[in-house]
């Protein structure tokens, strides 16, 4: 199957300069009523309609290609007729049922199975959030091994739930609402552009693993023996970080050797993001538990769950629950979305536009002054802009202006990273070769205009 049917035709079309007068009456009516925590309308101000594959309309008529993708969540594209088709059959019979067993949660399982390692054969449905399957994960450790401590990662992001946000390490997040959990403790990761012990490629020792050795094992380093590690196979709002390929093996080697459970936070980067189904796929490493949400529930339907092991399944009945673990229509759509993604090899096809992707944007870092780095896999990636090459200082203001004006030219990406520097591109996998293309140029042609006058 070709995916050039599942978008709008002749996208971008910008008919109104956004926002148009329609989506500013919805704006303003949101601003009225709803609280000030609403942040997306602020960068890409606009209201929308409809949406198909990888494009988005506004109320205005204005046709975006949506390089932003529900921050992760539309892997198989807005409107995908086999996940809406599951979703409204599964509509007339049954929506909800909390944890009790039905045809539609059984075929949802066999989906999941068939798509995840062996080992981890043991499943636990929660709440509507990817925040509630952090939570899930950090509850599941903590009870099987009797310990508190937690250690996370530099540039990691896991939700806005009280425990999710203690793992978060951005204090843009969680600064203004501490403390939180305590004993949560982070290592660097291996974040190569911008190494914390000033390495080169040429010199990496991966001092990175050696520095989280050393704080499991020496008894000074301040952090007692860890409940878990909870780890990002590839970071997403840390900025799109592709870590050295030796980092997930040795986080992996030294959890085994002092028998701390290993968490990796697929949430993001799961479900064909990175070209293959989940992100620790590329080195071949098997976590204990994974979270996962986003992408999970097809076309958006909220829903969360983790897989583990089963040697962790020990938990009594009722130590973690939540109402909305019985969605019926998420599991209905995020079965099919699963079948869509094995029937039309989504990974591969992930694989194939965002090479090509890197390709056209690594021009950008060749030629642009204020470009640091061009990165990712399959269809996460990110463009690093910095105020200068050796200085490497970021550049938020730029990134900011970028996204702003990128999003007036028909299309929409956000921005991320340690200092929100980094314009992050999270496509629907459906995105055809020529949105790719277009939306890429659209991108880089913004960029060299504005570097202009920076």
């Amino acid at each position: 199957m070709g995916f050039e049917t599942l978008s709008f035709p002749d996208a971008p079309q910008i008919r109104t300069s956004p926002p148009g007068p329609e989506s500013k009456r919805h704006l303003e009516a949101q601003s009225l009523r709803e609280s000030s925590a609403v942040s997306y309308p602020r960068g890409m101000p606009m209201a929308l309609r409809r949406a198909a594959g990888a494009t988005v309309e506004d109320v205005d008529g204005n046709v975006y290609i949506d390089f932003f993708g529900g921050a992760g969540v539309m892997n198989v594209g807005h409107a995908n007729p086999d996940v809406l088709a599951a979703a409204r059959a599964q509509l007339g019979d049954l929506t909800h049922t909390l944890d009790i067993p039905s045809p539609v949660r059984t075929a949802m399982v066999k989906r999941l199975a068939q798509v995840l390692p062996d080992e981890l054969n043991k499943m636990l449905f929660g709440g509507p959030t990817g925040s509630d399957a952090v939570e899930a994960a950090v509850k599941l450790v903590k009870y099987n091994t009797k310990r508190y401590p937690m250690i996370a990662f530099e540039g990691g992001y896991h939700g806005m739930t009280a425990g999710a946000l203690s793992l978060c390490s951005g204090q843009a997040f969680k600064g203004d609402f501490l403390p939180l959990l305590p004993e949560v403790h982070f290592a660097p990761y291996a974040y190569c552009y911008r190494c914390p012990f000033k390495r080169e490629a040429a010199t990496c020792d991966l001092e990175c693993g050696a520095y989280l050795e050393h704080l499991i094992e020496d008894s000074h380093s301040g952090v007692g023996r860890p409940a878990g590690i909870l780890v990002e196979a590839i970071q997403g709002e840390g900025g799109s970080i592709v870590p050295d390929k030796r980092f997930m093996p040795k986080v992996r080697e030294i959890c085994d050797r002092f028998e701390i459970p290993l968490i990796v936070d697929e949430i993001q980067a799961g479900f064909c993001r990175t070209g293959k189904m989940f992100a620790f796929q590329h080195t071949k490493i098997v976590p204990d538990i994974v979270t996962l949400s986003k992408a999970l529930g097809g076309v958006g339907f909220p829903i969360s769950a983790i897989a583990y092991r089963e040697n962790l399944d020990t938990m009594p009945p009722g130590k973690h629950i939540g109402t909305f673990r019985g969605n019926l229509i998420a599991y209905a759509g995020g079965a099919a979305g699963i079948s869509f993604m094995l029937e039309h090899d989504l990974a591969g096809h992930a694989t194939r536009i965002g090479d090509q992707m890197l390709v056209q944007l690594g021009e950008l870092e060749r030629d642009s002054a204020m470009v640091g780095e061009v990165r990712g896999k399959g269809l996460m990636l990110g463009v690093e802009f910095v105020k200068d090459r050796t200085s490497k200082v970021a550049a938020p203001e730029f990134a900011t202006k970028v996204r702003n004006l990128c999003h007036k030219r028909g299309v929409l990406i956000e921005v991320g990273g340690h200092y929100f520097n980094v314009a992050r591109f999270l496509p629907p996998l459906v995105v055809t070769e020529d949105l790719a293309q277009k939306g890429a140029e659209i991108f880089m042609d913004t960029v060299r205009e504005l570097e202009k006058t920076a």
